[in-house]
């Protein structure tokens, strides 16, 4: 989920709660605050925390609260992590850390997630987004993280099936969930083996990203095609092509308070504004 802003620049409480009230009644199985979309790396600690409290408040019982807490240095990881779980976090989403990509080896990283597992009073979810941070997980890291009975799963962030497919098999674990984290790739990631998405279209169309996991679950799958090549063009708006801004306007066209992003982020224009407003009534006309 995105954080709105109020127009003095604060985070808006009230807005989060009506914003996750609505993906409730969507039928979406949980919420992720502070992950990307989320402007959590613009965020202070303070902040963040204001922001798990008015999720927290609005997600009812049965539903997952993932909260981001992936911080550059172990050590402030498994202290984000700590606060999430004190504000009633149910998973911790943990990025890799990235400042320092070159130093980021397999050895590195399994320490450091191992660490986190170790620590953190809830289960923890691997991030994968090399597109972002520059550090890419292999699969035998990923083989070996699974195996920690605190590490839940992973989100990964990307369209390639093949490497999705062998987190997957690398796994090999009824209890290690792997979620894809981009909806343009949100049909071949289940048909391979990913559980569910995190994704930032079901942030602006939530009943239509429930309806494609529901057609895979069901063995619908020439509907389940349709429906992706239908959502495929709004999911790389608001994600690789625009961004943050991209998403957040989709949302405030879509009737969901996105406002704008934070500086040094700019609102999109108003011709990616227009060009957004003509493919989301373009889905929700097909749809």
């Amino acid at each position: 989920m995105v954080t709105p802003f109020t127009a003095g620049g604060d985070v808006d409480a009230q807005a989060i709660g009506r914003n996750v009230e609505r993906w409730m009644q969507a039928g979406l199985g949980g919420v992720v605050a502070l992950g990307t979309n989320g402007e959590a790396a613009l965020l202070d600690e303070h902040e963040a925390e204001s922001v798990v409290e008015a999720v927290r408040t609005a997600v009812p019982p049965g539903r997952l609260l993932i909260v981001g807490t992936g911080r550059e240095s172990t050590r402030a990881t498994i202290a984000a992590t700590r606060r999430a779980a004190a504000l009633g976090a149910d998973l911790a989403l943990v990025r890799t850390p990235s400042f320092f990509k070159g130093q980021m080896t397999a050895p590195v990283l399994v320490a450091h997630f191992l660490a986190v597992a170790d620590a953190s009073p809830i289960p923890v979810l691997l991030y994968n987004f090399p597109g972002q941070t520059g550090v890419n997980f292999s699969s035998e890291t990923v083989g070996t993280l699974a195996r920690h009975p605190n590490i839940a799963g992973m989100k990964e962030t990307g369209t390639d099936a093949a490497q999705l497919a062998g987190f997957v098999d690398a796994a090999a674990s009824s209890t290690f969930a792997v979620l894809v984290g981009a909806a343009p790739g949100f049909y071949p990631a289940l048909c391979v083996g990913a559980v569910g998405g995190i994704v930032a279209a079901a942030c602006v169309l939530p009943e239509l990203c429930v309806r494609l996991h529901r057609l895979v679950r069901e063995g619908r799958h020439s509907e389940a095609r349709a429906l992706q090549r239908l959502l495929t063009p709004l999911g790389r708006l608001v994600t690789t092509t625009h961004g943050v801004p991209g998403l957040k306007a989709a949302m405030n066209l879509a009737g969901y308070e996105g406002g704008d992003p934070r500086p040094p982020l700019a609102p999109v224009s108003p011709v990616v504004r227009e060009e957004i407003r003509i493919e989301l009534a373009r889905v929700l006309e097909a749809a």
